[in-house]
């Protein structure tokens, strides 16, 4: 046995106009959604927050350290 497809067939459905439409203030027909969460996102903690930005500043820190030390190495000679 198969499963009936999650959307009603539109030759079959009242209502519909020609290419699918309903009409002004019609309720369109049930088909399958997904909507909203099942269940709460956990909060992020504080100190998870403090180690991502030290990361980042840590990073541009070392990439701007790199350029800078490139920059001095090849205007030098």
């Amino acid at each position: 046995m198969t499963a009936p497809p999650p959307d009603p067939d539109p030759r079959r459905t009242p209502g519909l106009e020609e290419g699918g439409g309903v009409q002004p203030g019609d309720t369109p027909p049930d088909s399958a959604q997904t909507s909203g969460v099942s269940h709460r996102e956990p909060e992020q903690s504080k100190g998870m927050a403090v180690g991502w930005l030290v990361a980042i500043v840590v990073g541009v820190l070392v990439v701007a350290g790199f350029l800078i030390a490139y920059v001095v190495i090849f205007n030098a000679g």
